[in-house]
């Protein structure tokens, strides 16, 4: 996987998302900051969503370099439990059926979902486990 930014993802399969714990409160971050004030540390894949939103408009470059065609998608902040609330892009569901509290699981989608070989960015998607608090 050609991930956006080096850092975001462990190496094993499936991925997870790599924080930082911060050595002298023990609080965890996302992502883990560079320098020796925090270790790095993989995180839950499951959580719950928190909050939510849909992105309608492009956002502004620089920053974002994705594609210059614009479809809205979902954002959201997904927890991952007794460790942080990240960001990140919600997929495989519609928005009518997203709802706060649902069951989550990481995965990746590409930054440009027209080009294959596009960086992949973090996502979350309803989890797959039967029986899931939703």
């Amino acid at each position: 996987m050609h991930a956006i930014a080096e850092g975001l993802f462990t190496d094993e399969a499936p991925p997870r998302l790599i924080g930082g714990r911060e050595r002298t409160s023990g609080r965890i971050v996302f992502p883990c900051p560079p320098g020796a004030a925090y270790e790095p540390v993989a995180l839950s894949r499951t959580g719950t969503l928190w909050s939510w939103t849909i992105q309608r408009y492009r956002p502004k470059s620089p920053p974002y370099a994705g594609p210059d065609t614009f479809r809205p998608w979902p954002v959201a902040y997904v927890e991952l439990p007794g460790e942080v609330i990240v960001e990140a892009r919600l997929t495989d569901v519609a928005f009518d059926q997203i709802s706060i509290g649902m069951a989550l699981e990481l995965t990746s989608v590409p930054l440009d979902p027209d080009n294959a070989a596009s960086a992949q960015i973090p996502a979350f998607r309803p989890a797959a486990t039967s029986g899931a608090a939703a």
